[in-house]
């Protein structure tokens, strides 16, 4: 069997391959899908064999034959980062966002002036890139100066980006040059108050880690079948989010994985509150919870339910659970994360008495004007009753949480592909919008 395009994903706990033909086409479809346990460990190579083993006996093809080959990962932790700014709620928050929306883990965020503390836990998260910004451009420059020094002390063979005052360029280049880090220079994350200038960070950290972190964790073994530079996973998922909402308006991603539950919006809130906001918020926010996986950061979950009294034995936890008591076991972790993450995700409503009484204001990201949420990542596409768990994130009314709606409608990814679609984006756009919309409209069938 001939298949025009593959696309792999090497998970933390699974392999996955998706088919797709015809691209270019009206006839544009999803072959099928494999899935095997994710080897690492060993040589990630071997779990990608075992995902097309699998997709040709799904299939019942006696032979495969590939043309393009695309993919994207998350194994081995993902990307790990440390982001710097120089105010929490300007620089700091610029590149927190700017970084997660990359597909980064952040291990740890720091903002002013750089303490000995914060450059030893820079140190012990061990981040496999370090995203330096600071001022606005033609702003502060001293502080950002010192902590470039202190930075350089550091000399980690590891990428770092700065995305900081502009003015600073030439001196960044001086102090760093001496180091072992890899320096790329990208503009300011923040150029001015209120101004988010997020996407060209995002896409030099995804180029720095197609070029130079998948060596490190031995993921680079599988360029030798791929025709691109692989991407992180939840990049990918990001990236099709925004071309769904061009397509179908404001909506929220949710995936749930074996290590993280990643959550991803796209929407400008509503008018109500965003008048009320007292921060700016990026169109497309993406927050990764590296505490609330299902498997492999299960028992951070199960301490959660414990604390509601709700007893797990995780005895019954299987990466792809079969039977009753396992998918049971499953899907109250899944539910747990979900409802953790998306809590953790949602703006707030703050009141503030004064001499004039009582004011009003919003801080974080308003989901109230969300009209989808889609569930995607194999716990909320593959089983059962999954759906039942995004219907109750729900709210009546706001109160203190901007949680989505009643009237907003909950999809299913029925096919598992968002993340393939994400991946081909870039060299396949209508055809990966037309499949993602197929595989959530399809949910509305079941």
């Amino acid at each position: 069997m001939n298949i025009d395009l593959l696309i792999v994903e090497i998970g933390s706990t699974i392999t996955k391959v998706n088919g797709f033909n015809h691209l270019g086409t009206d006839r544009v479809s999803h072959v099928g899908q494999g899935i095997a346990l994710t080897t690492v460990d060993s040589d990630v190579r071997k779990g990608f064999e075992n995902a097309k083993k699998d997709l040709m006996e799904k299939a019942g093809f006696d032979s495969l034959d590939t043309g393009e080959v695309l993919a994207n990962s998350s194994a081995a932790g993902g990307l790990k980062m440390v982001a710097t700014g120089l105010t929490w709620e300007m620089t700091a928050r610029a590149a927190k966002e700017a970084a997660l929306g990359a597909g980064a883990v952040l291990k740890y965020l720091t903002a002013g002036v750089l303490t000995k503390t914060d450059l030893n836990k820079i140190v012990e998260a061990a981040p496999n890139m370090i995203l330096f910004a600071g001022g606005t451009d033609y702003g502060e420059q001293q502080i950002i100066l010192e902590n470039a020094e202190k930075l350089a002390s550091l000399d980690l063979p590891i990428p770092i980006l700065f995305a900081g005052n502009k003015v600073l360029e030439d001196e960044i280049k001086q102090v760093f040059s001496s180091t072992r880090f890899l320096l790329k220079i990208v503009p300011n994350v923040y150029p001015s108050i209120d101004e988010f200038n997020i996407e060209p960070t995002r896409l030099a950290i995804q180029q720095l880690f197609s070029e130079h972190i998948i060596h490190a964790k031995g993921i680079d073994k599988l360029q030798e079948v791929v025709h691109k530079d692989i991407i992180p996973t939840p990049y990918a998922v990001l990236k099709i989010a925004e071309q769904l909402y061009k397509k179908i308006g404001d909506l929220l991603v949710i995936d749930v994985g074996g290590a993280t539950t990643d959550v991803h919006s796209v929407t400008e809130g509503s008018l109500n509150f965003k008048k009320l906001l007292i921060a700016p918020e990026p169109l497309a926010k993406r927050t990764v919870e590296g505490d609330l996986g299902v498997y492999i950061n299960a028992e951070n979950v199960k301490k959660y339910l414990e604390e509601e009294s709700v007893g797990v034995d995780l005895h019954h936890l299987k990466p792809l659970p079969g039977s009753d008591d396992e998918v049971y076991l499953s899907l109250t972790l899944t539910d747990k994360a979900v409802k953790t993450a998306v809590e953790r995700h949602a703006g707030h409503i703050i009141e503030v008495f004064g001499p004039e009484g009582r004011k009003t204001y919003i801080k974080g990201k308003d989901l109230t004007a969300i009209k989808y949420i889609i569930g995607t990542g194999g716990a909320l596409t593959r089983l059962k009753n999954a759906r039942s768990i995004l219907e109750n994130i729900r709210i009546n009314q706001v109160y203190k949480k901007l949680l989505p709606l009643q009237n907003s409608s909950v999809l299913i990814d029925t096919n598992y592909i968002l993340s393939s679609c994400g991946t081909m984006v870039d060299y396949y756009k209508e055809d990966a919008v037309k499949l993602a919309l197929q595989s959530i409209e399809r949910s509305l069938e079941i």
